[in-house]
């Protein structure tokens, strides 16, 4: 490896590229919260038909949609907040007490008998789960440097996925006699409070005390200004929301999607349209992981250019999986999905550690709270839009084109950001620098 990689890849010749102790421990305790996160997204989209039945005065597919935005649009909002504490405070409190939250909430929807509790209780969901992934990521960016960060990532988003698959297969629980809807969501919230605890007592921050010293802690005002006056992170605000717009289309209406297009049963099409892309999703994780740490070693726009890849794929995805109904085949739907899994895996591993790339290490958790708060914004819209769509007998090829242009101009958007940071800046653990060395790595610079 070149001199000026080692560079890259440590983030300046006095910042040693080492493992910080105790970071794997890190991404694997916050795996099981990932997984968890997402679990009750899915049981949602896998349950819906057994949840309308349930609860008649839901009635329309518009204010099921209506049900899915809320939760997005209170979960945006509350994002920035939610990244904020985290970069200001501890972010090990601020996911375990999200955790804790989570799974009280989880256990009451099981529990809900009208439109409108279920209404409430998806907006309080939002509120816990505003305060995980900011906090998550973040945490995972602090401990692995550069040579480690996008496959750290990718190990996270693989809880995600997890999640998401074993949400798929909740519709068989929906429609067994024996369990139900409701006893789904009454288990998941008794699990989310028994990991709460031993979470909170082994979570660590390796290395956090020297961190936090030579840190310096922004106003919401003065964190907000800086990263908006960032032009790289505006684009990356842009290019993280247009394909989010198909990736919660796909999660929150797929499986009805497929029950009402191929006549199949509600367990197999909540499978059907989780099971096989999320399995590629990790696949796409671990690969587009792998090879973007691997391409930095080249380039700083490594990260980028997987992205990128990775963003390629999810176009043509998107027109198959619109067009796949006409076919009447179910497998090719399936096909379409497992490659805009792929996709996605290689975009979602690349997310956070391109932000660290343009934004310093105190402002990670405020800027991805930023981020999510304008791609769930624009996803509730989605969301609801798309029933509205349904409603309409909109065709699914006219749908999903819409989703595909957006994707084709993110891929526009990503190669235009220009990396300033080095992968790994000083201040974040063993050999770090302070003074003005450690000012001039941290914007970039590492000629002594």
């Amino acid at each position: 490896m070149s001199a000026n990689a080692d560079a890259r890849e440590g983030g300046g010749s006095g910042v040693s590229a080492r493992l910080l102790p105790g970071a794997w421990m890190v991404v694997g305790l916050l795996v099981p919260v990932a997984l968890l996160n997402y679990l009750d997204r899915q049981m949602l989209a896998a349950m819906k038909f057994s949840m309308m039945q349930d609860i008649p005065d839901i009635a329309l597919e518009e204010n099921w949609g209506k049900i899915l935005a809320l939760f997005k649009w209170v979960y945006a909002m509350l994002s920035p907040i939610g990244g904020y504490l985290a970069d200001r405070f501890s972010r090990r409190h601020v996911i375990a007490a999200s955790l804790f939250v989570w799974s009280a909430v989880t256990w009451a929807t099981g529990h809900v008998t009208t439109y409108d509790q279920l209404l409430a209780a998806r907006a309080v969901m939002g509120v816990s789960e505003a305060f995980y992934i900011p906090a998550a990521l973040a945490l995972i960016a602090d401990v692995h440097l550069g040579p480690t960060r996008s496959r750290a990532v990718g190990l996270h988003q693989m809880g995600i996925y997890a999640g998401v698959i074993i949400g798929g297969f909740s519709g068989y629980a929906a429609d067994s006699p024996a369990l139900g809807w409701r006893w789904a969501f009454d288990a998941c919230g008794v699990v989310g409070v028994l990991y709460a605890v031993p979470l909170f007592l082994l979570l660590r921050h390796p290395g956090r005390p020297a961190q936090t010293a030579s840190r310096p802690h922004a106003s919401p005002a003065g964190a907000l200004r800086e990263l908006m006056g960032n032009g790289s992170f505006i684009l990356l605000v842009l290019y993280f929301t247009l394909p989010a717009l198909a990736g919660w289309v796909v999660r929150d209406w797929m499986p009805a999607i497929l029950k009402a297009e191929f006549g199949i049963g509600q367990g197999k099409a909540g499978v059907s349209a989780t099971l096989y892309w999320q399995v590629a999703a990790i696949l796409g994780a671990v690969a587009g992981g792998w090879l973007a740490d691997r391409w930095m070693r080249r380039t700083e726009r490594g990260r980028i250019y997987v992205s990128a890849m990775g963003m390629s794929l999810i176009v043509p995805a998107m027109f198959g999986v619109g067009f796949a109904p006409q076919t009447g085949l179910l497998w090719v739907a399936v096909a379409f999905l497992i490659l805009f899994g792929i996709g996605w895996g290689f975009f979602d591993s690349n997310n956070m550690p391109i932000l660290c790339q343009i934004a310093r290490p105190h402002l990670r958790a405020t800027g991805y709270g930023i981020m999510n708060l304008v791609s769930i914004s624009c996803g509730g819209f989605a969301d609801w839009g798309f029933g509205i769509l349904r409603d309409r007998h909109v065709p699914l090829f006219g749908i999903f084109g819409i989703f595909a242009s957006a994707a084709i101009l993110s891929v526009v958007l990503v190669l235009l950001i220009r990396p300033r940071l080095h992968d790994a800046p000083a201040g974040e653990g063993p050999g770090q620098v302070t003074g003005k060395d450690a000012g001039m790595r941290e914007h970039g610079d590492t000629q002594p």
